[in-house]
């Protein structure tokens, strides 16, 4: 991304992303505090090129919280006005967001430093506790909806009038 961003500069990218959602034993939803903005999210980032999102997705739980993670399922698929970052450093992301369902299968539960100060897991009573990224509004209450299905948001895009 920093080579991309050499060229255009702050200008708003959109980018291809993973959310990674594991729940424990008591269904708590394992979230990162966030280095950058101070936010709670869940873990996740920047698809790499020629990576395939499953790969990301483990990928990016190993160096966000020391855990190494099976993907079992998309949960869903996001985008929009909540997945718009202003970072800091004036950089302008809109995040295409594809959300899976992960099993932890081993690691040690630890915070990176860099991205993420903090990584514990949390039920839904405590979502309005934290301090959430505007996605993570949108994405955690519907992961503790119905984790059986698949979302998106319903098109409200219409067609021009032919005539």
């Amino acid at each position: 991304m920093r080579r991309v961003r050499e060229k255009v500069g702050p200008d708003l990218l959109v980018v291809p992303s993973v959310t990674i959602i594991t729940f424990d034993d008591q269904g708590r939803v394992l979230l990162a505090k966030h280095a950058d903005a101070g936010v709670w999210v869940a873990p996740g980032g920047s698809i790499d090129p020629h990576e395939s999102p499953a790969d990301a997705a483990v990928r990016e739980m190993w160096e966000e919280t020391g855990l190494l993670v099976e993907p079992i399922r998309i949960l869903g698929v996001y985008g929009g006005p909540e997945f718009h970052v202003t970072y800091a450093n004036g950089d302008q992301v809109s995040y295409l967001m594809i959300v899976f369902e992960c099993r932890v299968v081993g690691g040690t539960m630890r915070p990176d430093r860099v991205e993420t100060l903090e990584v514990r897991y949390v039920s839904q009573a405590d979502l309005p506790k934290l301090t959430l990224a505007p996605w993570a509004r949108v994405v955690l209450p519907d992961v503790f909806a119905d984790r059986a299905k698949t979302r998106f948001k319903a098109p409200t895009w219409q067609s021009p009038s032919i005539g």
